[in-house]
């Protein structure tokens, strides 16, 4: 028995930095196999990924942000459990929140959200974030070295999200505290109850917000949300704006902020890519997409097996939690060849989950991928040989890195970068 038959995924810190050797080797017992110590079947093959994504039918997103921790608030009984679900859903984590939501309710939510992240206002919104990250930048970039982390992503990503829903500046520190850490921290969230809506710190001030909204807009996005309307010209209650303004606050600013650390961290172990990718930006848009499918910020994604079904020919019980590992699907041989190796050229690299697929796929995705290239941009026209501090982070082969302590997401806690100033 080797070390891995005993991880928990959920659980267990040793692979919270690297999972991908604990995902191969489920991959190679089968891409759809029950963990033993919580019981959720962890799918981490490509085909099987896109199955369950596909399938809204027999799947449930209800646990879609916790997975099997806490357990469910009740037992599953009989092959279809939609009823039992929708009883017991406001006793479940998160389910206040898109990402949690199902069939109409999730759909009609959703299509608010797509009709306020607009390709528009965010190609508008690219000029902004060249500002901020030239503003950013110029605090460290005469001393040669930033904690890029919490020096430049998480304040990029924060100022941004702020930026777009029309927070005001004077509020943002007091939110952020507020917001917390990300969810699913391992050894965090499982050791307290955690009720339909975690975000409910914020929900005095955002209401306030959209209600002076609704009667006066402001152009930005949460007036848009305070005043759109329901495909039958239904205004929503004001609880639902609310409720999307927050979640946006919430997760507008994780899966930027990871998605760039680890853009940097491929950058600056690979000095040849570096260059080349200096002096022809335009590959920029590959190499965002390649860092995508081999670090993917979300860890992992469940699902709720509402009726007795199958993945890959595997049988799935009703009641069964199901993890989704979207940096296993990127990573599985079958779909992408030599998938350990990072290439540019790589000619079916979009063909990767990392924002997941179908109706719950991350209405961030186009926000972050602009943030993150801006950034790249802006740093290689500024600065080169950009490289990874020895000091911190230890030399070449002999890497230490700490990730965030969290089964859902997948993210540096600090990337401690040297470069050249450009003249």
């Amino acid at each position: 028995m080797s070390e891995l038959d005993t991880v928990d995924f959920f659980t267990d810190l040793s692979i919270v930095g690297d999972p991908a050797p604990y995902f191969a080797k489920l991959r190679a017992q089968c891409p759809v196999l029950r963990e033993p110590h919580h019981g959720a079947m962890m799918v981490t093959g490509y085909e099987e990924a896109l199955e369950v994504f596909r399938n809204r039918d027999a799947f449930s997103s209800c646990v879609g942000v916790t997975g099997p921790i806490p357990p469910l608030p009740f037992t599953p009984q009989g092959d279809d459990i939609s009823e039992q679900i929708e009883r017991h859903r406001p006793q479940m984590p998160w389910t206040a929140h898109l990402a949690a939501l199902d069939g109409p309710t999730h759909t009609a939510m959703r299509a608010m959200l797509t009709g306020v992240i607009t390709p528009t206002r965010l190609k508008n919104n690219a000029q902004y974030i060249a500002k901020v990250a030239d503003r950013l930048i110029e605090r460290f970039i005469d001393r040669g070295r930033c904690e890029f982390v919490s020096e430049y992503a998480h304040a990029l990503s924060t100022l941004v999200i702020a930026d777009l829903l029309g927070v005001p500046e004077e509020d943002r520190d007091e939110l952020i505290e507020l917001l917390g850490k990300p969810p699913t921290q391992i050894g965090g969230d499982a050791a307290h109850k955690i009720g339909p809506d975690p975000l409910v710190l914020l929900e005095e001030r955002f209401t306030g917000y959209m209600r002076q909204r609704r009667g006066n807009p402001r152009g930005d996005m949460m007036s848009d949300l305070a005043n759109a309307r329901y495909k039958d010209g239904s205004e929503p209650e004001l609880a639902v704006p609310v409720r999307l303004a927050k979640f946006l606050f919430g997760a507008g600013q994780d899966t930027s902020a990871r998605l760039m650390a680890s853009a940097f961290r491929v950058l600056a172990e690979q000095p040849d890519l570096q260059r080349q990718l200096a002096a022809d930006p335009g590959r920029l848009a590959e190499f965002i997409e390649e860092t995508l499918r081999l670090e993917s910020p979300v860890k992992s994604l469940h699902r709720l097996a509402r009726l007795t079904t199958s993945i890959g020919e595997v049988a799935v019980p009703a009641g069964t939690v199901v993890t989704v590992a979207l940096g296993a699907a990127n990573r599985d041989p079958r779909h992408f060849p030599a998938p350990e190796e990072f290439r540019l050229d790589r000619p079916n690299v979009r063909d990767h989950v990392a924002f997941s697929r179908g109706a719950h796929a991350c209405p961030g995705a186009p926000l972050a991928r602009t943030e993150t290239l801006v950034t790249l941009q802006r740093f290689l026209e500024r600065m080169t040989d950009i490289r990874i501090c020895e000091a911190q982070h230890g030399p070449p082969h002999a890497r230490h890195y700490e990730y965030e302590p969290t089964y859902l997401l997948r993210g540096l806690s600090a990337l401690h970068l040297e470069f050249i100033k450009r003249h």
